[in-house]
């Protein structure tokens, strides 16, 4: 089973927007038996992001660890969810 964080500021509001969605999407597309998805804020996260397939963001990270983050505000915006999605696809191999 691949392993997904999503973090935002505070582990509470816009990460679980962000939970709710990528949920959506991982069902319409008949995947969410292969993914585990954890929420929790980036401040406690930034040392373990490595133990995750992949990382989904709504909250600005640090330089150090932007190539392991996908940048989730536009799942909040709904714009560019499509390229969001996208890159989870790739990152989670699915």
């Amino acid at each position: 089973m691949k392993k997904l964080l999503v973090v935002c500021g505070a582990g509470h509001a816009t990460s679980t927007i962000a939970v709710s969605k990528i949920q959506n999407w991982l069902k319409s597309n008949s995947n969410e038996d292969k993914v585990k998805i954890y929420q929790s804020k980036i401040g406690d996260e930034l040392q373990h992001l490595d133990e995750y397939d992949a990382v989904v963001s709504t909250t600005v990270v640090p330089d150090s660890a932007k190539s392991k983050v996908i940048n989730g505000l536009g799942l909040l915006t709904g714009m560019g969810t499509d390229s969001i999605y996208n890159e989870l696809q790739q990152r989670l191999e699915l």
